[in-house]
């Protein structure tokens, strides 16, 4: 039997069945082009009978697409069977994936029909579908809930019409990862021609079993495993693919088994998907969350810091990420304190560590997450909160509506200066204010996250605006609270000039003592 593992992904059509709004066929296209990078074998790219808009995104994607096997779904029905074809024709080589349903319940109470009619229907589908490609994929829905003796029967008569490929879905994840890994191993044993084709397994998560289902099927001999980008997909989501393709990475010692994934796109492919589709990626997310690599324990940022692996099996780099993130928090430990300040080019002798992490601990106590530029600013002014502010925002209005050019006007003081007033456009409302103080301060920033939540409920709800922004190659994070979404982003941006100014004093005390070292 093959080590290989085909990677059937199915981000385009099981994926994009769970999101509010259809995408475009050029955001199609451009999550197809990320997945050839990736390395997908196979990529199911839609359903062509569902709707106009669905055979065109196929069509677009099979002529486009040529590293990567494009599929396209159809019911055992020769109407669907024909769209799938007449979609697909423009590629070079296609799979054209036809199913039925199995199960008791879906058998008696959907499609309302004997088993043996459901038989004939999916064996005529197959036959059919080999009229257009000889790669043909044959699925029995809900294959998990489905007799063993009828799913053996179907399997069997499946493969002799001419599917070259048999899936078997845990359509509704019901099943545990031990009876699922025993009714692939049942099927091995029992039906008699299963090694003219390849098993596949499609896995979803309503309990939460999806990836573990699908590794312990291929355990058992199954080799294409059907998942999407980032999990997404009907319900609870389908198989991740970024967690079975780094399993089978990450275990290849153990399991013996690999694909022809390239983990290290991983990261950007992910990140595409989510941004174009509107799913934001929960941030304790296997693999691609924001937490995945990311240490606050000073237990654990210590073992980190003496070697990687003590708490990382697989390191960011081989996903596409730069680096880990040592998140600074009043539990890090005195190391990882040590290593930032090296990393900022400052040597042992430059700083008392007792001092410097007494400081620390009580500004991680009142701010949560401590940055580098609060770092510095500690080495300096050992009270830093405590910092008058030297950008205040006054006063902020904003003029804006359907036909009229965004314009805010702001009223600041800087330091000690009499209040000034500015007014700028912009593309809406909050970039108008923005530019605004960017006029007033002369400062450039860029705007790298941006992130409103809810404090509260109902009208009187505060909106917490997050930022992090860049200036001059370093990044700064601002927070800002009002019940007004835009007065509320114009505090967190002044949140950051203040840091800003920080630094620069900071930079300036740096300058001082080394001219007075060098001496």
């Amino acid at each position: 039997m093959s080590d290989q593992v085909i990677i059937f992904d199915t981000t385009l059509r099981d994926g994009e069945q769970a999101l509010r709004a259809s995408l475009t066929v050029k955001e199609k296209l451009q999550i197809a082009f990320a997945l050839q990078r990736l390395g997908v074998d196979v990529m199911e790219v839609g359903f062509p009978i569902s709707s106009p808009g669905d055979f065109e995104s196929v069509q677009t994607i099979a002529k486009e697409i040529k590293d990567s096997r494009v599929c396209a779904l159809a019911r055992a029905l020769p109407k669907d069977i024909d769209a799938a074809a007449q979609a697909l024709k423009v590629a070079e080589a296609f799979r054209i994936h036809t199913f039925i349903s199995t199960s008791t319940i879906h058998v008696e109470s959907k499609l309302k029909r004997s088993f043996d009619a459901v038989l004939e229907m999916g064996v005529n589908a197959v036959k059919y579908a080999r009229n257009f490609t000889d790669d043909v994929e044959f699925s029995c829905e809900d294959a998990g809930r489905t007799p063993i003796d009828n799913l053996c029967r179907m399997v069997e008569e499946a493969i002799k019409a001419g599917a070259t490929t048999i899936n078997i879905p845990d359509t509704v994840g019901y099943t545990l990862p031990s009876e699922f890994g025993g009714i692939i191993q049942t099927l091995f044993k029992r039906v008699p021609n299963i090694d003219q084709a390849i098993i596949s397994v499609h896995c979803h998560d309503d309990l939460g079993m999806s990836v573990a289902n699908s590794i312990t099927a291929v355990e058992n001999g199954a080799r294409q495993i059907e998942c999407t980008v980032n999990g997404i997909g009907e319900r609870a989501g389908n198989c991740s693919l970024e967690e079975v393709v780094m399993i089978l990475h990450t275990r290849k010692q153990r399991m013996g088994l690999a694909t022809n994934i390239r983990p290290v796109e991983i990261s950007r492919t992910s990140q595409l998907v989510s941004q174009l589709c509107n799913m934001p990626i929960q941030a304790n997310k296997a693999i691609v969350g924001a937490n995945a690599f990311s240490h606050s324990s000073g237990i654990h940022q210590d073992g980190v810091l003496k070697a990687q692996n003590t708490y990382e099996i697989i390191t960011p780099e081989s996903v596409g990420l730069l680096t880990n993130k040592l998140n600074l928090t009043s539990r890090s430990g005195r190391h990882v304190i040590q290593h930032r300040m090296q990393a900022l080019g400052y040597r042992d002798s430059d700083y008392d560590i007792e001092a410097l992490y007494t400081s620390f601990l009580a500004l991680a106590d009142k701010k949560g997450q401590v940055f580098d530029y609060d770092l510095e600013a500690l080495l300096f002014f050992s009270k830093v909160n405590d910092q008058p502010e030297y950008y205040k925002l006054e006063n902020i209005s904003v003029l804006s509506g359907s036909g009229l050019v965004a314009t805010a006007t702001v009223t600041m003081t800087i330091g000690d200066q009499p209040k000034i007033v500015e007014a700028a456009t912009g593309n809406g409302p909050i970039d108008a204010a923005y530019q605004c103080l960017m006029r007033i301060t002369g400062l450039d920033i860029n705007m790298d996250n941006y992130h409103i939540s809810a404090k509260g409920e109902g009208k009187d709800a505060l909106g917490q605006v997050d930022i992090v922004a860049t200036y001059k190659g370093q990044r700064f994070h601002g927070l800002g609270l009002s019940t007004d979404i835009i007065e509320s982003s114009a505090k967190a941006m002044v949140h950051v000039m203040n840091h800003i100014h920080l630094a620069q004093a900071v930079a300036e005390q740096k300058k001082d003592r080394l001219n007075i070292d060098q001496v």
